[in-house]
């Protein structure tokens, strides 16, 4: 290794740009949730985790919006389908 090494035309941020419609940020979560989503993944047979978390945001965010009656009736629905 050298013992000097020139900055000079270094630029600070992401090696990788991030894709088109992609942020890219640092978040906290607690480590049983990031394992949760990782075995989800393993189990399916590979994936990405961070894809997944995305996912389960969109369907969040897809559930908040819709109208109570029709939160009431899906869940019972799935209730339903359970028991049988």
């Amino acid at each position: 290794m050298r013992k000097q090494y020139d900055f000079s035309n270094a630029r600070r941020g992401a090696v990788v740009p991030a894709p088109a419609g992609k942020t890219r940020i640092t978040i906290r979560l607690d480590d049983d949730v990031i394992d949760w989503f990782k075995n989800r993944v393993e189990e399916a047979g590979g994936g990405n985790y961070q894809s997944l978390i995305n996912a389960a945001l969109r369907e969040h965010i897809r559930h908040e919006q819709e109208p109570l009656e029709k939160t009431l009736r899906r869940v019972l629905r799935e209730e339903l389908r359970r028991t049988g």
